[in-house]
């Protein structure tokens, strides 16, 4: 199956089948890159493209809690993200499902898997995002996911160098 490459020079990212993967190695310890992911104080310093502000709803990090983030775009629109944890074990993974909530736009849930592998002093992140059908995964790509994560990635090792 052939891999559409989507990345930069910072971060990997690829299609294949319905994924979309992201890889990124911050220069951090994997506890202080989990600290930043999972703190509901710092993830409006990070969570999404450079010039949004994000509020955060609702962020239960354990299996079964629920998380919803409220985008504000520099055009003034709001934009929320909301899904549920399905499997989290500090400090290497979390599981858990992703729906873009914009009125009109009748999204399913995907599923993201995100792993944070020990590097000693840095630590490689792989996000995949799963989706039901090619469908589902080429709207998540029409709305922008793919600019918006490699900006929010940007920011978020913005984030981890302040420790």
């Amino acid at each position: 199956m052939a891999v559409q490459q989507l990345g930069n020079d910072r971060t990997t990212v690829y299609r294949q089948g319905l994924e979309i993967v992201f890889e990124r190695v911050f220069d951090a310890p994997r506890d202080l890159v989990w600290t930043v992911m999972t703190d509901p104080e710092r993830i409006p310093h990070w969570w999404g493209p450079h010039g949004y502000t994000t509020t955060v709803v609702e962020m239960d990090v354990r299996p079964g809690g629920r998380w919803r983030f409220v985008v504000h775009t520099t055009a003034g629109e709001d934009v929320a993200f909301t899904g549920e944890y399905l499997e989290v074990v500090p400090p290497e993974r979390i599981v858990r499902t992703f729906t873009l909530d914009i009125p009109g736009v009748d999204a399913k849930p995907g599923r993201e898997v995100m792993t944070l592998e020990d590097l000693g002093n840095r630590t490689k992140l792989v996000e995949k995002s799963l989706f039901e059908s090619t469908e589902e995964l080429e709207n998540q790509i029409s709305v922008g996911m793919v600019g918006g994560a490699l900006e929010m990635y940007d920011r978020l090792a913005d984030e981890i160098a302040k420790r």
